[in-house]
């Protein structure tokens, strides 16, 4: 009875009781946890997670973890491990834990239990509390006794809780390092156990010589244990290393490369392809010329599909930061062959029309990222080959509804967007052809073609014009039934008319939106659209949308929320009309918006509930009139100093009273 009464507590909460839900609940898990019955305790411990998540005050947490450590110490192994993976699931809230030094002692008791198991589930306990442990000196003790143990359970859990302190703890990496090394060396530790001990390496990174001894020691392991496993997980924890420490980068990603292109086991370079990405994200700076074309080279000779597509996503990754420039700029030092003969323009170009799409999508990527970055001599035929190069994998991907082919269409469409913002001569073309696309492709391409349009047109407002008479044609004949994707292309199709606009819709663009909707849009897609149209600027329309919804919906809190949003659209069209130097048109604008305004807060108060105040609207719309108030006033004081100057005596009054401010007359004062 008592867990379905703490369920029931964790399901729902009424609003303003939740200090009196969190203690009830906590309570009710109190009863099942010191239940006689060990299927109802191990239900309660499980149910602390959502305790945690629901009310996540450090009191009752706090008074939670002490219950939870009172059960591991007192309980059975299966409680014990329950708790542990509660513990786990609430690493986020263990800083909330006040009595830290209570909590560890009564875990830290069952160290010195008889029972290995129990000895391995409190290591695994410890190592999941590093994080607010670190330095605990008793607990450094026991997890490097436990190393020596003869029991793989508390081996294991003990290098577990090694690596978990080494990550947070400086002084027990540099004390745990020796002992790791000599286990790893051994030659009476299994196999098995060193593939377990190598990854720890990759936390002794917290000072140069503690990295150093770590690098040496991973070396010895890659060259002299070459099966498999072994050089999988020393490499890979090589790699994680230099990513942690910055230092010997250069050294790895040789090491990498030359794996990479001299070991025939597909596994090893599939790791070495997935270590070269991490070091592609963390340092791309270091990434010299003689790299990166190695990489180019292997990519061109690979046979296998699966292990281009991992090259080309590091090469894509390099394309978009500084190893791209340094790549060409030695070329163009170096050599006097062009950029668009280089190795990795031929690889990309080549990539663009492969038959497997996300190789295509990768190449793709990587030209249109050296076409922005290229010097700018020779660029123009590099251009064009980019820009067919998307315009043939768009051309192909439109027209297939299937996921892959909608990831790439995604994929292709970002590099066009920020192709044509860096290089805007070639946009009215490739506008054109995203028009002519829009009529031949399927309901979800069409979707994330708007969105691309939506981008061009705002980095390009020039172009708005030139697609609207398109736009409005294809919004005619959009919507035929109200399925999902339907309601979706609706809402992008009016996105893109809005940027088009530029904030000014004409009755014919009104009369065709309002008349689609009315057909077959649903409630919800009106209403996005009318959002849309007030992050545009279409306040008047946004205005008339929101005042059809209004008598649409079901209560009267949505109605009131409804009609704020139709008086702030009113303000806000009443301030876009303003014009330059017009300050009588101003003052009367403010005054007018200021007047929606009152009346929209008033709803927007309305429109609160218990459970949605709506505390951030109201204060940001309160801070909206307070600026219209001070810009009002600003202006009243502006006229007041232009029809009042200070007498021609403001400088003798100012420097007889010694306050410079009276130069401006009365104003000053007022």
């Amino acid at each position: 009875m008592s867990l379905s009464t703490a369920r029931s507590f964790l399901s729902e909460a009424c609003y303003g009781e939740q200090e009196l839900d969190a203690n009830s609940a906590l309570m009710e898990l109190d009863k099942g946890l010191r239940s006689g019955k060990l299927g109802e305790q191990c239900e309660a411990v499980v149910l602390f997670p959502k305790l945690f998540q629901k009310y996540p005050f450090p009191i009752l947490i706090n008074s939670a973890f002490l219950k939870l450590a009172d059960i591991f110490r007192l309980g059975n192994n299966f409680l014990r491990l329950c708790v542990l993976k509660v513990t786990q699931q609430s690493e986020k809230h263990l800083e909330k834990i006040l009595n830290v030094d209570e909590f560890v002692k009564r875990v830290f008791s069952v160290i010195h239990s008889n029972d290995p198991v129990a000895r391995a589930i409190t290591l695994r306990m410890l190592g999941s509390l590093a994080s607010i442990i670190p330095e605990r000196k008793n607990a450094h003790h026991s997890i490097r006794q436990s190393l020596d143990s003869h029991d793989n359970v508390e081996v294991e859990a003990a290098i577990f809780a090694a690596a978990s302190f080494s990550a947070q703890s400086k002084d027990f990496a540099a004390g745990i390092c020796n002992k790791v090394s000599e286990m790893i060396q051994g030659l009476d530790t299994p196999v098995d156990l060193k593939l377990k001990l190598i990854p720890m390496l990759q936390h002794m990174h917290h000072d140069a010589s503690l990295a150093s001894s770590s690098r040496e020691l991973l070396q010895h392991l890659v060259n002299s244990y070459p099966s498999t496993p072994m050089v999988i997980v020393s490499l890979h924890t090589f790699t994680q290393l230099a990513a942690f420490s910055l230092i010997d980068i250069p050294k790895q990603l040789q090491l990498l490369l030359q794996y990479l292109r001299d070991d025939p086991r597909k596994a090893v370079k599939r790791l070495a392809i997935n270590d070269l990405k991490l070091l592609a994200k963390k340092a791309p700076h270091l990434w010299i010329r003689e790299n990166t074309q190695t990489l180019c080279e292997c990519a061109l000779t690979i046979p296998y599909n699966s292990l281009k597509l991992g090259m080309l996503a590091v090469l894509s990754t390099l394309s978009g930061t500084i190893a791209i420039k340094q790549y060409f700029s030695n070329a163009a030092a170096g050599s006097s062959v062009l950029p668009r003969l280089t190795d990795l323009v031929k690889l990309a170009q080549e990539c663009c029309y492969h038959s497997n799409l996300s190789v295509a999508a990768h190449g793709v990527v990587v030209l249109s990222n050296i076409a922005i970055s290229c010097p700018e001599k020779d660029i123009v035929q590099l251009e064009q080959d980019t820009v067919l190069g998307v315009e043939s994998l768009l051309m192909l991907c439109s027209q297939d509804s299937s996921p892959s082919a909608q990831t790439t269409l995604k994929t292709a469409l970002t590099s066009l967007v920020k192709l044509l913002k860096n290089r805007p001569h070639l946009s009215q073309s490739a506008v054109e052809f995203l028009l002519g696309q829009l009529h031949l492709s399927c309901h979800s391409s069409r979707v994330h073609m708007c969105h691309a349009l939506s981008a061009i047109a705002t980095h390009l407002p020039v172009l708005g014009d030139g697609m609207l008479g398109d736009l409005v044609d294809l919004y005619r004949v959009a919507g035929h039934t109200s399925t999902g994707e339907q309601q979706e292309l609706l809402v992008s199709l009016a996105t893109v008319i809005f940027v088009a606009s530029q904030s000014s819709l004409s009755l014919e663009v009104k009369t065709v939106i309002k008349q689609q909707l009315e057909n077959v849009a649903n409630g919800w897609t009106v209403y996005r659209i009318a959002r849309q149209a007030s992050r545009m600027g279409c306040h008047e329309f946004s205005s008339e949308l929101y005042q059809c919804l209004r008598t649409r919906v079901a209560s009267e809190h949505f109605y009131f929320w409804l009609n704020s949003l139709k008086e702030f659209s009113q303000a806000e069209q009443c301030l876009s009309l303003v014009e330059e130097g017009d300050y009588s048109g101003a003052m009367s604008a403010i005054t007018e918006a200021l007047r929606s305004y009152q009346k929209g807060i008033a709803s927007l108060t309305a429109a609160s509930t218990p459970l949605s105040p709506l505390t951030f609207q109201c204060e940001f719309i309160k801070l909206r009139i307070d600026t219209l108030q001070a810009l009002s006033q600003l202006i009243c004081t502006c006229n007041s100093l232009k029809t009042s100057p200070p007498p021609a005596i403001a400088t003798t009054i100012a420097l007889t009273s010694g306050n410079d401010v009276q130069r401006c007359g009365r104003i000053s004062v007022q």
